[in-house]
């Protein structure tokens, strides 16, 4: 895995970054910084043993038998994770495709009738399976859906087979979820109680689901245990890469560029930008501060935003994740009339065609004085992808770090919260 950064930075900006780094850095390894209660995520791909993945493979496998649909229920970190996984490993059209592994659903990240009317319609006689994900279980997104899902599964199989096919992924001791998931003897999870929701990926809460979906979670582990080696504590700052993108990107903050981009060429790599635009964005996103994250999903959005991030205010900076090389092979065939004037790309690999057009726009918006990092991995497999997991945790608690904000707390996530209740007269 390799970070490129592209942009000539001033020695003396580097250098002025580089004391706090190295406090940052040992605050973040010694558990001593501000949210210190939520750094379990920091070691916790060394510390999973293997029998904690045996149980979890085992109830994935005993889940999987006889459904045919897997409701992922949750919301933000609870979900994401999950889904930015599954759908980086799986075939593009893995929904059509008849296969061993249940069909992966998602429900609880919205209130949209429709979708929930939708949803439910759909399963009415389907064989499917809950696993629900939520410390408190009153959160009203997941709660409502879990609601209604739960009711119906209950009526498709009767209450004692609905009880086999949910999981809960909570709190070890205490509220609601757990309470209910005692009283029908579902199967549980822990959610640890140092590890936030958008730092969760590496726990059941995307273990589970990922496993369920088919995807070896060892090499995911793997990967992420390689990442926390290569940024461990005694990994000098210039070797440390997820250092390296934090200060990059504080540097080019401190700068005025307000707007990081996160674009990817695979669109694959669709929810994984939305993972990760939730990660920074709500462990930057306060006290007045913090690089607003966005996505972008090249070539297609060179068609529609591309016209701004070129010309635009120069307010942004991209950082493109960008894969070595594909598992596929497919190239451009000759035709004999070269209507669509294509010839030029004949007998050409289409992975080298987006790679031109990669480098291409690079030159382009680095014309524009748009300023690019990448962030390169090997291929899209189950070790990049825990590599790539573990080194943005760390690269944001560090950046969040750097602007003297707390990572791990999201005070702003509760204002929609209480004025919602009180609209609905909780």
């Amino acid at each position: 895995m390799k970070f490129n950064n592209y942009s000539k930075f001033e020695k003396a900006e580097c250098e002025a970054f580089h004391n706090k780094a190295k406090e940052i850095k040992y605050n973040v390894h010694n558990k001593i910084g501000d949210g210190n209660e939520f750094t379990g995520w920091v070691n916790l791909p060394s510390s999973i043993n293997k029998e904690f993945i045996d149980d979890i493979e085992l109830t994935a496998k005993n889940f999987a038998k006889n459904i045919d649909f897997a409701v992922v229920i949750g919301i933000g970190g609870s979900y994401l994770g999950a889904k930015a996984v599954i759908d980086a490993l799986n075939n593009s059209f893995s929904n059509f495709i008849k296969n061993d592994v249940p069909k992966i659903l998602y429900a609880g990240f919205n209130i949209s009738e429709d979708y929930l009317f939708e949803l439910t319609e759909f399963l009415k006689d389907k064989k499917f399976g809950i696993i629900v994900i939520s410390k408190s279980g009153t959160t009203l997104e997941p709660a409502l859906a879990f609601r209604l899902l739960k009711n119906l599964l209950e009526k498709n199989i009767g209450v004692e087979n609905a009880s086999k096919k949910i999981i809960a992924i909570t709190d070890k001791s205490r509220g609601a979820l757990k309470t209910l998931a005692t009283k029908n003897n579902y199967k549980t999870y822990e959610i640890p109680d140092n590890v936030g929701g958008r730092y969760s990926v590496l726990t059941p809460v995307g273990l589970l689901p990922i496993c369920i979906a088919g995807f070896d979670i060892k090499k995911i582990i793997a990967g992420a245990i390689e990442m926390e080696k290569t940024s461990a504590e005694n990994i000098a700052i210039e070797h440390d890469i997820a250092m390296q993108y934090a200060i990059s990107r504080n540097i080019l903050y401190k700068q005025g560029k307000k707007i990081e981009i996160l674009v990817n060429y695979n669109p694959k790599l669709h929810f994984f930008g939305e993972w990760w635009k939730q990660l920074f964005g709500e462990s930057e996103g306060k006290d007045g501060k913090g690089i607003f994250p966005a996505i972008a999903d090249f070539s297609t959005d060179l068609h529609s935003m591309g016209q701004y991030i070129q010309d635009g205010e120069r307010h942004i900076f991209e950082t493109v994740l960008s894969i070595e090389k594909p598992f596929n092979s497919l190239t451009v065939p000759k035709a004999e009339e070269n209507l669509d004037n294509l010839n030029f790309l004949a007998e050409k690999n289409v992975e080298f065609i987006n790679k031109q057009a990669q480098e291409g726009t690079r030159l382009a918006h680095e014309m524009g004085k748009v300023t690019n990092f990448n962030i390169e991995i090997e291929k899209l497999d189950e070790i990049n992808i825990g590599k790539l997991i573990y080194f943005f945790e760390k690269a944001c608690a560090y950046s969040a770090y750097f602007i003297d904000v707390n990572p791990f707390n999201q005070p702003g996530v509760e204002a929609y919260k209480q004025k919602m209740f009180q609209l609905l007269e909780k």
